[in-house]
């Protein structure tokens, strides 16, 4: 009996709906809002979502979970990292440890830039080497070899 009422009522509805077309349509209009804001809302869950991840805080972990459930803060990366530190979820060094990298590697590059320009070589006693020479050929090549080092330098 009661699935008598059920399709009395439904077709009253269809009813209604073939009477009254503008009740129809905000019915329709009414769904569709519905569906709008469930839409909005999943949109905020990802975005905030989103902004723990950015922050560097596991979502995976049981902590975590109701830190992000409870914070009701700024939702940008900056502001979360400060609380998840503040609430030892993640460590100080880890929101720290970009810029001493960039800033190892940029000192990295300076020391090798003032490096390339140090070419110098042990200062060679040419005077010494000729008196110590065998050959006439051995005493010219040194002789050479210190006009080179002359004009290089």
């Amino acid at each position: 009996m009661q699935e008598q009422d059920f399709y009395e009522e439904d077709s009253v509805q269809e009813d209604q709906a073939t009477k009254n077309p503008v009740r129809a349509r905000m019915r329709e209009l009414e769904s569709e809002v519905k569906s709008l804001r469930q839409q909005a809302e999943e949109a905020r869950a990802a975005q905030r979502e989103l902004a723990f991840v950015k922050a560097g805080v596991d979502l995976s972990s049981g902590m975590s979970k109701y830190f992000v459930k409870a914070y009701d803060g700024e939702l940008t990366p900056e502001a979360i990292r400060v609380a998840a530190t503040e609430a030892n979820l993640i460590k100080p060094q880890e929101t720290m440890q970009v810029a001493p990298q960039q800033e190892k590697q940029a000192w990295d590059r300076v020391s090798n830039a003032s490096r390339v320009g140090d070419t110098t070589e042990a200062t060679v006693d040419y005077a010494t080497r000729i008196a110590n020479a065998k050959s006439e050929k051995e005493v010219m090549e040194l002789l050479a070899q210190a006009r080179m080092n002359q004009i290089n330098n």
